[in-house]
């Protein structure tokens, strides 16, 4: 089973992650999409890919009321385990993305799809993108 957790403010982060599980779906695998906040960290083990979804907050940063709170319960349980990362933005460069992403390499987790910036909603080349990386999800 793939896990998709995202959070979204405007709702680009949700189009991401709704192509992202179509496209999943699509090459054969069983995904279950899911907001923060319908998420339990302790379900981790239950899924065989995770992927994680926030957009750059603030100053480049994940979503702290909801997300980030979730980020650092999960994250200390997925060495080791299949997972990627996604999210969108509108400004700056996709710096909380870099960060996020080193992140994820020094815990040891095996992403297993390159970590997916997208700018503003996924369309056309950018949604190519995230069918691409749906599709790295099932391997």
């Amino acid at each position: 089973m793939i896990g998709i957790i995202y959070w979204s403010g405007t709702g680009n982060t949700e189009q991401m992650a709704n192509v992202i599980a179509e496209a999943a779906q699509a090459k054969g695998g069983d995904v279950k999409v899911m907001e923060v906040s319908e998420f339990d960290p302790a379900d981790a083990e239950k899924y065989e890919v995770l992927a994680f979804g926030c957009p750059a907050m603030g100053d480049e940063v994940l979503e702290e009321d909801e997300f980030q709170p979730m980020w650092d319960e999960v994250k200390t349980k997925l060495e080791g385990k299949k997972a990627a990362l996604f999210g969108s933005y509108s400004w700056a460069d996709g710096e909380w993305m870099e960060k996020w992403d080193a992140e994820a390499k020094e815990l040891g987790i095996n992403l297993v799809a390159e970590s997916l910036p997208v700018y503003e909603a996924p369309e056309g080349e950018s949604e190519d993108k995230c069918k691409a990386f749906g599709e790295a999800l099932v391997g």
